[in-house]
């Protein structure tokens, strides 16, 4: 090759690569992922429009309340105002379900963290997950179900005050087959109102809220006398400030 054809050869410009083609995979999934976000941001507008809702207006009724009252009818349903609900009965239910509900914002880091330490198979589930669930959801043990009641949970600590999670959850928990809601409950247990509860009755019907359908309330039982000890200690502590009861 002559030295003028390798000048040539130098100054001919290289081929540029082609551009790479987007994988057909990837074609293929675009539309479905456009309409999965679409779908995803939906559900997410509809779960903060309901948590919205009912931060005002009561929960007529609840997926377990239709199901379970079907099964078990005869203990009517029916809504309780906080101010008509004994503070004894608040004090016992958040000293048997969660003794740091003021101080936490929805999920209980330290009872998590115990948990995972110790192995154990008990949960640690907080007043303000139970609420999601028994409001928005359902009941048993299953991935989807506990993954809507995370996304719940934070909805629920940032839109509604303590108090308002305390009120519904009392207005919506099973105290027994077919018996929801603290006014049902504290008729058809002790014959009397929510407001009339004393400190043993409310321990009591708070020591069968992680069971209601198998236990029975029993003011003389370990657990009932472990709740009054622990609600007293809360009104001592007075970690009981975000219920207002003063």
């Amino acid at each position: 090759m002559s030295h003028h054809a390798e000048l040539l050869d130098d100054n001919d410009p290289q081929p540029r690569d082609p551009q790479p083609r987007r994988p057909a995979l990837m074609l293929l999934l675009r539309r479905p992922m456009r309409w999965l976000k679409w779908f995803a941001l939906r559900c997410f507008a509809l779960m903060l429009a309901l948590v919205f809702l009912f931060a005002f207006v009561n929960p007529p009724t609840t997926w377990t309340i239709l199901t379970e009252t079907r099964a078990h009818p005869g203990t009517p349903h029916t809504w309780t105002p906080i101010s008509e609900i004994s503070p004894n009965m608040l004090r016992a239910v958040v000293a048997a379900e969660d003794a740091n509900f003021c101080s936490h914002w929805g999920f209980d880091m330290q009872e998590i963290r115990k948990v995972v330490a110790s192995g154990s198979s008990r949960g640690a589930s907080t007043l303000t997950q139970q609420t999601a669930k028994n409001v928005y959801l359902w009941q048993g043990r299953s991935w989807p179900r506990k993954f809507l009641e995370t996304a719940y949970t934070p909805m629920l600590n940032f839109v509604w005050s303590k108090r308002r999670i305390v009120e519904v959850y009392l207005n919506v928990a099973e105290f027994g087959p077919g018996v929801f809601g603290i006014a049902a409950a504290a008729k058809y247990h002790f014959k009397t109102t929510p407001d009339k509860l004393t400190m043993r009755q409310a321990a009591a019907l708070a020591s069968i809220l992680p069971a209601p359908k198998t236990r029975k309330p029993d003011p003389n039982s370990p657990r009932s006398r472990q709740i009054i000890s622990g609600a007293e200690t809360i009104a001592a502590d007075g970690r009981d400030g975000c219920l207002h009861l003063n």
